[in-house]
């Protein structure tokens, strides 16, 4: 073999060891790189779950709150209320108006003996000659009446030397007083006041003396 020879083939064997060891240097570093991403894959399976939602959860536009079935509920709701405190406010003046009727027809009741008793007077009273007799059965007709109003919550107001009360009293005129303690005070009562349950009922028309 010539120089020449010898020297192409000692080319080619330097050739061939270079390139195997750039092979070995480079294989173990891919190994290792591809080891560790396929380890760091096994070890951590929940953030590979965590991006893939996030993935999906970015691609899926969020729903906002049904706002037209919200109003339908509130509007439902309170149409229920307003019925039932149309029905209730109703109700209530019904047996407001019921109880009034009630109460009327009790008292008017109640009267009719009396009335009865008036009916029986004047007829007696035709032929009557003894006047105290008839004046007797007034009064004790009168006094009936009186105590049956009392049953009911009536009450007359007392009235005479007492100092004049606007809320109570209602002064028609005024006169010289008959005493010094009168004065600016109640001498006389044109219509008797009445309480209907510690109520005024009517205000008592007085003469008011100075």
């Amino acid at each position: 073999m010539t120089l020449l020879g010898t020297l192409a083939v000692f080319l080619r064997l330097y050739q061939v060891m270079e390139n195997e060891d750039k092979i070995n240097n480079s294989t173990p570093e891919n190994n290792e790189v591809t080891e560790e991403n396929a380890e760091n894959s096994a070890e951590n399976p929940i953030e590979e779950e965590k991006k893939a939602e996030t993935a999906e959860n970015s691609e899926a536009p969020e729903k906002g709150p049904d706002y037209k079935a919200l109003y339908e509920e509130i509007n439902d709701k309170f149409l229920r209320l307003y019925s039932e405190f149309e029905n209730s406010k109703k109700r209530h003046a019904r047996e407001k108006v019921d109880l009034v009727k009630s109460a009327s027809s009790d008292v008017l009741k109640a009267i009719l003996p009396v009335l009865d008793d008036f009916e029986r007077a004047i007829k007696a009273n035709q032929s009557a000659q003894d006047i105290e007799a008839i004046k007797s059965g007034f009064t004790l007709i009168n006094q009936k009446l009186f105590n049956l109003l009392e049953t009911k919550g009536l009450k007359k107001m007392d009235v005479i030397g007492k100092p004049l009360d606007t809320d109570l009293h209602e002064a028609i005129t005024q006169i010289p007083a008959p005493t010094e303690e009168l004065k600016g005070k109640i001498v006389d009562v044109i219509e008797n006041g009445f309480f209907i349950n510690d109520i005024v009922l009517r205000h008592a028309k007085v003469i008011v003396g100075i």
